[in-house]
């Protein structure tokens, strides 16, 4: 009887993970195969899985006719930035909330968290109207600050929420030996945090990755637009290239793939770390 339990169980264990890998992975696979099909065979009453004729068409048209390759260099460049002061920032304001002394703490990391509930379509005017005066539209510098106000609350949440599994030990065997705060932070406390700060990190950088709005109302030259208003540029009021966005998507999409295959161990280590309190 507990044999027959436990094989249903993994079954059902089985099962619900392939129908979570089709539903995740089912529409990216369909748009990795229509970038490799001809347009004729997109509009056709039955569409195929399989692309038959094969053809790269798309991609060409994506990088030597649409420049996709430019709009990636401004998507990288505005993302590693981004995350590279949001790891910063928030892992400053993060060790300050956690480890010193500082009153009402839980009440600022409300006020830290309430500025990310804000609907973006609510900030998009002011902001606008803050870059302009500061001479600011389309400048790295105006998408960098608006994606940091954005993934800081998120990355300092996290972090805090890590810190704090960490035991208070630590940093008394620290200053024991002489160690002050910054050491605490940077010789200890971030070594020990690495999990952590692989998925924060990852987080703001697919946030800074993926925005659209914000860049779209920012920027109107091809020199400092990111990719995902680079692909809304695809389009013109009588033709939609289904086969080039598919390309340009594709593209986009295996970069964050790659990514979070890469660092999947500390993602989930630094996901679930954060839920033991020691």
């Amino acid at each position: 009887m507990n044999d027959t339990r436990s094989l249903f169980q993994s079954v059902m264990i089985y099962l619900g993970a392939l129908l979570i890998l089709v539903w995740s992975a089912g529409p990216f696979l369909w748009q990795f195969s229509t970038s490799f099909q001809l347009d004729k065979a997109l509009t056709e009453g039955t569409p195929s899985l399989i692309p038959s004729p094969f053809t790269l068409e798309h991609y060409y048209n994506a990088f030597v006719e649409k420049g996709l390759h430019h709009y990636l260099w401004n998507s990288l460049v505005v993302s590693l930035a981004t995350t590279a002061l949001c790891l910063i920032v928030g892992s400053l304001a993060a060790f300050a909330l956690s480890r010193l002394d500082v009153k009402g703490r839980f009440g600022i990391l409300t006020v830290i968290l309430s500025v990310s509930m804000f609907p973006q379509i609510a900030l998009v005017g002011p902001l606008y109207l803050l870059a302009s005066d500061l001479g600011l539209l389309d400048t790295y510098t105006a998408l960098i600050i608006t994606y940091l106000a954005l993934g800081l609350p998120l990355v300092t949440w996290v972090l805090f929420g890590y810190f704090e599994t960490l035991p208070r030990e630590i940093d008394e065997a620290a200053r024991m030996d002489g160690v002050g705060v910054v050491g605490l932070l940077w010789h200890i406390i971030l070594p020990m945090s690495l999990p952590s700060l692989v998925t924060t990190g990852l987080l703001a950088f697919i946030t800074a990755w993926n925005e659209f709005l914000f860049a779209l109302a920012f920027t109107s030259d091809s020199g400092t637009q990111t990719i995902p208003v680079g692909i809304a540029n695809f389009t013109n009021q009588y033709y939609v290239p289904w086969g080039d966005i598919a390309a340009a998507s594709a593209v986009v999409t295996v970069p964050l793939i790659v990514l979070v295959l890469f660092f999947q161990r500390h993602i989930i280590e630094g996901l679930t770390q954060g839920g033991i309190k020691e």
